[in-house]
């Protein structure tokens, strides 16, 4: 995977794209941080990349989430209490409605 940089991008883009066919991805950086994931499509490929991409995507965030959870110590709720932290948030959510 090619590494460039934004200033890259902007003073070298054909280099850019010749890496980004050749290697299919490439890694935009910003500051020595990578900020962007570019990634070979065509006409063809469009739809089923941007689908794979969203899925990477969530599932990424289902795996911050559960680990946010692990670290507040909610993994260890049972049934029974996270029943009632739903019955409670529908409470809310159902007076602060009729209170509009």
């Amino acid at each position: 995977m090619e590494f460039v940089t934004v200033r890259d991008l902007r003073s070298t883009p054909r280099q850019v794209w010749q890496a980004l066919e050749r290697d299919g991805m490439t890694v935009v950086t910003n500051h020595g941080r990578p900020q962007a994931l570019m990634v070979s499509v065509n006409g063809q490929t469009l739809d089923a990349t941007a689908q794979a991409v969203r899925r990477a995507q969530l599932i990424r965030l289902v795996a911050q989430q559960q680990a946010a959870s692990v670290a507040a110590g909610l993994d260890t709720l049972t049934m029974a209490e996270i029943d009632a932290e739903i019955a409670a948030a529908r409470q809310e959510r159902h007076a602060q409605s009729t209170q509009a």
